[in-house]
């Protein structure tokens, strides 16, 4: 009894693989809010892309208003300078008219040089037809100087109305981003639940295996689990560990709802060594077809294709850098990512 008790002190508590699990819990929270930040930008982005459109079709159109209502303002300016001037004309010819009839009136009172009189009654009838036709050409250009009035306020209600119209679209695009950053948290915090709940779930049911593990927000299968080497048929061990895989898989499809747009994407992976054999002229061709062959299986245990990816990387996407033997095995895997469709 001494000896097996102090057996049991040289053991101790093995507090590491609960430190890791932490570890592990808290890279996947961290990566995954990275990408959920990176899907929200690129679906505003898409959204104030279509709405930018929208207002450089505004800017256009109150930019042609401006210079439109410009050019009246510069034409009104004109007719006004001519009024002046026809006003002028017309002033001097009125004076000129009344020096004339005074002249005229004095002759006729004082009854002599009756020819004077008859030119000075000739030039005096050819001022008033002179202050007639400047005072018709006056009248003319008061009608024109209204009608220019007129358009200039409608030019102005016009472009009124298109600034208003402007600033409606802008505090309705604020208004869009901020409804679609509240729909997108809301959909990423379900998501990440649903996420949680089934990272769970794998674990309770794939921890008893050294050779699958967590990495980020993914499972690692080693590929020996489920191929023979420089193949992509599934082995009857690797089956079975899929078969486990799939009912997890079944029960979260009925747990999430239908508009989570979200799928179980599944990557192969080589190491380095160029395999080129007929079957597989390279790598890329062997990671997809044992992707491929790990897609067709869930499918065949009942889940939607819809929900399934299947990816190659080839061996661009090691895990370990180095060139022995067990970095090679690391690096020959199949890994699980639930993500975003």
């Amino acid at each position: 009894m001494a000896l097996a008790r102090a057996r049991r002190r040289e053991r101790g508590i093995d507090y590491w693989p609960g430190f890791v699990d932490a570890l592990s819990t808290l890279l996947l929270t961290i990566i995954f809010l990275l990408s959920v930040f990176l899907v929200v930008q690129f679906f505003l982005s898409q959204e104030v892309t279509g709405k930018d459109t929208a207002l450089q079709r505004l800017n256009a159109q109150i930019a042609q208003l401006t210079e439109l209502l410009s050019l009246e303002k510069s034409s009104k300016a004109n007719l006004e300078d001519t009024l002046a001037s026809l006003r002028a004309s017309l002033a001097t010819a009125e004076g000129e008219r009344d020096r004339l009839k005074g002249l005229y009136e004095g002759l006729v009172a004082s009854g002599s040089q009756e020819g004077k009189v008859d030119a000075l009654a000739g030039q005096l009838e050819a001022e008033k037809r002179v202050t007639a036709n400047a005072l018709a050409q006056v009248e003319l250009l008061n009608q024109q100087i209204a009608a220019l009035r007129r358009q200039l306020a409608a030019l102005e209600s016009a472009l009124e109305a298109s600034e208003k119209k402007e600033l409606d679209a802008q505090t309705r695009i604020a208004d869009l981003g901020q409804r679609l950053n509240v729909a997108l948290a809301q959909r990423v915090q379900e998501l990440s639940r649903y996420r949680s709940e089934f990272f769970g779930r794998l674990r309770a049911i794939l921890s008893t295996r050294p050779d699958i593990r967590v990495v980020g927000d993914r499972f690692v299968f080693q590929s020996e689990l489920f191929f023979d080497t420089g193949q992509a048929v599934l082995r009857a061990e690797g089956r079975t560990e899929l078969d486990k895989l799939a009912t997890a898989l079944l029960e979260l499809e009925k747990q999430i709802p239908d508009d989570i747009a979200w799928v179980l994407r599944v990557d192969g992976h080589t190491d380095a060594r160029p395999i080129a054999s007929p079957q597989f002229p390279s790598n890329w061709e062997l990671s997809a077809a044992r992707a491929i062959s790990v897609v067709q299986y869930l499918m065949s245990r009942g889940v939607s294709p819809q929900r399934l990816v299947a990816a190659g990387f080839g061996e661009y996407q090691p895990l370990d850098l180095g060139q022995s033997e067990d970095a090679y095995r690391r690096n020959r895997r199949i890994e699980l990512k639930l993500t975003e469709r």
